[in-house]
Order: C-alpha cells, then structure tokens, then sequence
C-alpha cells in the first residue's frame, strides 16, 4: 500500500500529460479555422482593447456646475409703462445652479389683496348658492368658497371666492413673447470635476482659455468647441427646436458636459464636449410648455398687496457624464486571458464540421479517438484466471496471456 502512495505521489509530481494533437489536411476545414481565428483576433484588438479599452481600469466622474447669465431687455407692459428687466428679474434660481429658468413670457396681475370676488367660470361657474359649497375650494379654483353665486359679468354668474382678488386671468398669453430678446442672452457655464482614483482634477476652463478670450468667444461647435459662454439662441437651435415657439409657453433644454478622458496621455487632452438635447414635445397639445408663479409683495395704508407674475420660462438642466481609464496590469492580463479563451471558439466549430457534417466524419472520429477497453475477468478454473491484455494491435493479431 505503501509503495502505491508513493508511485502516485511521484506520478502526480513529477509526471506531465498533454492532450495528443490529430493534424487533419483538409482546405475548407483549415480556410474556417483561420478565418475564425482572424475574426476573434480582430474583436480582441479592435472591439476590446483599442475601443472598449479593456487594458485601462476605469474611474467615475465627481462634478459641480455654477453658472452665469448676461443680457437686458426693454418691455412696453399695458398699466406698467417701460420697463428694464435684467438677470435678477428673470433667471429662477438667482444663485446659478445646475437647473435654472430663464423668463421669456409672462403675465402680470397687480394689485391683487386678500378679499372677496367671484370665480373665474373655467372654475366656479354656478347657477344658485347651492352650486357653491361654503368652505370648499375647487381644483382649478383660486380661493374658498363663500357659498354664494353671484355675478361674474352680465351673461355668467359664479360662486364667490376669499383668495387674493381680482383673481388672475391667465387664457390669454401675450404673443409675440415679451422677452423674446431672451434669444441674445450669454450663459456662461463654470464646471469643475475630479476622478478621485487617479487623483485628477479639471475645469472645462481648459488651457488657452484667457481672460480676454472669455470676453469675446462665444461658444460653437466648429470654431470654438471649448469657449464656455452660450448663446441661449444657440442652444435651442441645436437642440433641434424653434425659439420662438419655445419662448411663448416655455420648454426644457437639456445640456450635457461629457469628459471620455484616457490617462495614458497628458491630462491636457482631457477636455470637454457639449452636446443640446431638446426635453420638450410640443405635440402633445395636454398641459403644453413650462411655467409657474411667483408674487412681490408690498404694504400700503395698513393693507398687504401683491403683484403675482406667471411666468413662461425655458428651464436648463445640465448634466455632468464622464469616466476615466488608466493602463492596468490586471484589467489587461484578465483582458488577454478572456481572448484566448475565445479562441477556442475556432476548434469547437471546426470539430463540429470534421465528426458531423463532412462526408468523411467516421474516418475522422477513428482517428481522433482511440478507445480502450477494459474486460472483467472470466474464471476457468480453480485459482486459474485469463486476462485479455490489449497490448497492441499489429496485423490484427491480439495477443493474450493465461495465468
């Protein structure tokens, strides 16, 4: 028993086993092998390392976005007179974040106090006091029902509201839009980012950006992909929409900073790239455009009053996207280990054709197999046994030994 242990010990050690090669002469079988290797070969180079880049080790993006807008515009508003509106009046939220709006219509109602006054009949129109129930308020509705119907003009009776009056009528939107010159405005974009595994830092204020040509660039695509100041006019065109048609109801527009950078190269090659999305589908004619309120308010002989402006505006929100990729032994090694494996691909199809498919497969199958037999012993006598030993096979002769 010993002896066995240690023949295994010795065979497991010291002993190696390759598989045996049959090397068939076959042209289509071996024109497929090539090809198919040729094919796996280009996908490894091609796809996985120069494209996919699969010997990098990949890092994600930490971003801040602050922003600044720049432009005046003049109105002629009906019971205002002229009046200049600069950023304070119509960028929403004044301090410059990541999503903002930008005021490009609006409607003004002046004047309005807490009292009472009838419903507009789009929300509260009635026909007797039972129709309006005191102390409820409707969906559409701008106050609390005081449980009265009373007149809203000569032809239509509504139900009496306490809310803020004269309540606002807002069905007709001033076309052209009031601040179309919104189109000119300048939006300049500050963008810092950081990929915390390779400790990099960038600003989309990328080298040959001065300060004398922030004061004159204007970003385009073509001829200066890298300025980050933006015509908004530009950026609704290149999102695919139309000002103007965006302007009167308001929209969203989408803009995104992309960094792809590759380590492997000086850090001044990683920059940014823009892209416009339009977000917003005018055809749908169901709640059409962007808009919401807000209202100024003042004091006067002891009564509080407010202005309360609805506000058509195009929202911007920007998206920061990025990664990074740095040359990495590991990634790399497990890159080259997953091709080779895929080359075995080509012997799977290959051995497919060669045993199931081609016209000479048993010939084939006998010369890739060598099968071996083993027989249980037959007794023939008292502590007599015959052995059928295979030893060779040489002119069909078998040979044999009794023992």
């Amino acid at each position: 028993m010993g002896l066995k242990l240690r023949e295994k010990a010795a065979s497991f050690l010291f002993e190696y086993d390759t598989p045996r090669m049959v090397l068939v002469k076959n042209k289509k079988v071996g024109l497929i092998f090539r090809l198919i290797q040729l094919v796996v070969l280009g996908y490894i180079i091609g796809w996985v390392f120069l494209y996919e880049k699969g010997y990098q080790s990949q890092d994600g993006i930490i971003s801040s976005v602050s922003v600044k807008l720049k432009g005046l515009t003049v109105t002629n508003i009906s019971g205002i007179g002229p009046h200049v509106w600069d950023v304070a009046d119509y960028v929403f939220p004044p301090q410059g974040d990541s999503s903002f709006v930008v005021m490009t219509n609006v409607i003004i109602t002046r004047g309005q106090k807490q009292d009472i006054c009838p419903e507009l009949p789009d929300a509260g129109q009635c026909n007797y006091d039972g129709d309006c129930i005191q102390g409820k308020y409707s969906r559409q509705g701008q106050g609390i029902m005081t449980g009265k119907c009373v007149d809203f003009n000569n032809n239509v009776t509504t139900c009496e509201i306490f809310g803020w009056c004269p309540v606002e009528e807002d069905d007709q939107i001033p076309d052209p839009p009031m601040l179309l010159e919104a189109e000119n405005f300048t939006l300049f974009i500050k963008n810092s980012i950081t990929f915390p595994t390779f400790k990099v830092s960038r600003r989309n204020l990328v080298e040959g950006i001065t300060t004398s040509y922030l004061k004159k660039c204007t970003y385009h695509k073509h001829t200066d992909p890298f300025c980050p100041v933006f015509e908004l006019g530009y950026i609704v065109k290149e999102s695919g929409q139309n000002f103007r048609a965006l302007a009167l109801k308001g929209g969203v527009v989408g803009i995104t900073i992309d960094w792809d950078c590759d380590l492997d190269w000086p850090v001044t090659y990683c920059k940014p790239v823009y892209q416009f999305h339009g977000l917003y589908n005018d055809d749908n004619n169901v709640s059409p455009g962007f808009n919401f309120r807000y209202a100024k308010y003042y004091r006067d002989n002891g009564t509080d009053y407010r202005t309360l402006y609805k506000v058509f505006g195009i929202r911007f929100d920007i998206l920061v996207n990025g990664k990074a990729g740095k040359f990495d032994i590991i990634p790399t090694m497990t890159t080259i280990g997953s091709g080779i494996g895929i080359f075995g691909v080509a012997s799977i199809v290959c051995d497919l054709l060669l045993l199931h498919f081609l016209p000479r497969r048993d010939y084939y199958k006998q010369r890739k197999f060598k099968y071996a037999e083993m027989k249980t012993p037959v007794s023939v006598s008292n502590n007599s046994f015959l052995f059928y030993l295979r030893l060779q096979r040489a002119g069909g002769i078998c040979m044999c030994v009794h023992v």
